[in-house]
């Protein structure tokens, strides 16, 4: 019997992260260009929010990336 939903490939799943991840760093943008001139508490936090938002999209891009066999050498200096 075939799968009326086949298990999407892994460059499926990569490309779903990267959306997931490019809608995460604009909403830091969004954030950004409404963002006082001086930030109080709770602009704070929200901003911290976003950042780690973002960070767990960006990391699970990557993770998708290197399922996807698209590892990269370091980049970091030696």
């Amino acid at each position: 019997m075939t799968d009326l939903y086949p298990a999407a490939d892994q460059r499926e799943l990569l490309r779903q992260a990267a959306a997931v991840h490019t809608a995460a760093s604009e909403d830091v943008e969004t954030f950004l260009r409404r963002l006082p001139e001086v930030p109080e508490p709770g602009d704070i936090t929200e901003y911290a929010n976003l950042l780690s938002r973002e960070e767990r999209a960006r990391a699970d891009r990557q993770a998708a990336a290197d399922a996807a066999g698209l590892q990269l050498p370091s980049m970091e200096s030696e």
